[in-house]
């Protein structure tokens, strides 16, 4: 074997090589990405039709929201927003849709509160995927049922869905909140 030929054949083997990493390393993103979203994952590569574009903008998320200042809200806020909720949560009994709309509205505040900007309502449901990627589906779901309320077309039961959706969002909202304190104070 001549210099040219072991040259050649060097090249290949480093191609190669760069080639398996390449498609290891991908593979490994492609694994982290459906484990930190969960559904979230599924549903991005549906509006996507594709799962490279989905993980870039997936990834897009993550970095996203690595530059915002996300954080729990203080104890005594989350004792507040608590005892807001269970209000609003009494008031279902009478006013159904009224409890729905506050319902949703005091999800938004307590997002503000933990530092989540405010735009659209896809960029908000986007935003809480990165760390809350198992109740944005109920974010999505509790929404598309309060605008239903709002055009009249919402069933008490449909509104009591709707309650329980934007809870499941809250509580982990406002838990994630309490488990970084605690890391904190005992860490």
């Amino acid at each position: 074997m001549d210099e040219t030929m072991a040259i050649i054949l060097g090249i290949l083997v480093i191609l190669v090589l760069a080639a398996a990493a390449w498609a290891f390393l991908r593979k490994r993103r492609s694994q982290e990405l459906r484990e930190q979203f969960g559904s979230e994952y599924q549903e991005a590569v549906r509006k996507h039709g594709d799962p490279a574009r989905a993980e870039a903008e997936l990834d897009g998320r993550r970095k996203r929201l690595a530059k915002l200042d996300i954080h729990p809200v203080p104890a005594p806020e989350q004792e507040r927003f608590g005892q807001q909720w269970k209000t609003v949560q009494a008031k279902f009994v009478d006013a159904p849709a009224a409890a729905v709309t506050e319902a949703g509205q005091l999800v938004v505040q307590l997002m503000q509160a933990m530092g989540y900007p405010m735009g659209d309502f896809e960029q908000r449901a986007a935003d809480i995927s990165v760390d809350h990627p198992r109740v944005v589906e109920h974010y999505r779901a509790a929404r598309g049922i309060a605008q239903a309320n709002e055009r009249g077309e919402a069933s008490t039961e449909d509104l009591r869905e709707a309650m329980v959706r934007y809870r499941e969002l809250f509580e982990d909202l406002l838990q994630t909140g309490v488990k970084q304190q605690k890391e904190v104070v005992h860490g």
